[in-house]
């Protein structure tokens, strides 16, 4: 019988080594899985929310986020909440849920303010409803006194009643640039990178949509100028917009804004307003052409894909 073959024993310091490898190999995937889960994956599209002039801070988000962050801002103008109060939900959402319209959570929490039905928000199919998570949000924070004098962690606080108050102040300076945006405050300061769309669009959802978001009257069917593929939306100052310190063009921006977010769920080729242009063709580019005053701030024109 053969003698057996003793090898050598891998020293400690070489086995800490490979360990030590295999975990940043482990951590480079993670870091990995977390950009495209941010992102929503290869090639997805994605928005750049900030000042207009480009010399301001901006903020990036995937599609989702940008159409969530768009309703969340909508719902607080058509309730005549102040952009204080549209920062302040911005930043919770941003907390709670990366503003993603999550359907798992803690315990029963859901949807993009992480509500729980069983603690009376409403029921899960409310919940989540972007539309409907932003006004129960916007409804209990009403309730605080003084919330637009608070710290942003303390009247996030005392809506969400959250473990870990604090963390919602790291999000603050992330949805004040979303808030000038959305709200119209920047103008052309929203922009989507856009997949070419391959679906037509459709004039009947997009109005359905624009008065489930900012209310009734937003968009009337008949307008003049409008076509098969065009939506007219005039910009008049509601009672809510007005109540909010959204008026006039500012007014005008938000619904191009929205418009934009929503380009790539809701098939629109172009958006036009105040003598600027975003087109999904170009969406690269941005908004195109120099702004104007007057009688071009009357409407937003959408445009959907043929």
């Amino acid at each position: 019988m053969s003698e057996p073959i003793n090898l050598p024993r891998p020293s400690r310091r070489g086995r800490l080594l490979r360990v030590g490898a295999a975990f940043a190999v482990l951590l480079a995937l993670a870091g990995y899985l977390v950009v495209q889960y941010v992102s929503g994956g290869p090639g997805a599209p994605e928005c750049v929310a900030g000042a207009g002039d480009g010399r301001g801070s901006t903020f990036e988000l995937g599609p989702e986020q940008a159409r969530n962050a768009a309703t969340i801002t909508a719902v607080g103008a058509s309730r005549g909440m102040p952009e204080r109060a549209v920062t302040i939900a911005l930043a919770t959402a941003l907390q709670e849920s990366g503003l993603r319209n999550l359907d798992h959570g803690d315990r029963d929490s859901l949807g993009l303010f992480q509500q729980r039905p069983s603690m009376g928000w409403g029921t899960a199919e409310q919940i989540m409803d972007p539309v409907y998570a932003a006004g129960k949000f916007y409804e209990h924070l009403a309730e605080v006194p003084g919330y637009a004098r608070l710290p942003l962690t303390v009247a996030a606080q005392e809506v969400q009643h959250s473990g870990f108050p604090q963390a919602y102040a790291k999000h603050e300076p992330d949805a004040a640039v979303l808030m000038a945006a959305l709200t119209g405050r920047e103008p052309a300061a929203l922009t989507c990178t856009v997949a070419k769309n391959a679906q037509p669009g459709d004039p009947a959802q997009v109005r359905a949509e624009l008065t489930k978001a900012f209310g009734d009257g937003v968009a009337p069917t008949g307008k003049p100028g409008d076509t098969g593929r065009d939506v007219a939306v005039p910009v008049r100052v509601t009672e809510g917009a007005a109540a909010s310190g959204t008026g006039g063009e500012q007014r005008g921006w938000a619904l191009a804004h929205w418009a934009v977010a929503q380009a790539a769920a809701l098939h629109i080729a172009q958006v036009s307003y105040a003598g600027r242009t975003w087109s999904a063709e170009d969406s690269s580019e941005g908004w195109s052409g120099a702004p104007v005053q007057g009688g071009g701030t009357q409407e937003v024109r959408i445009t959907l894909a043929p």
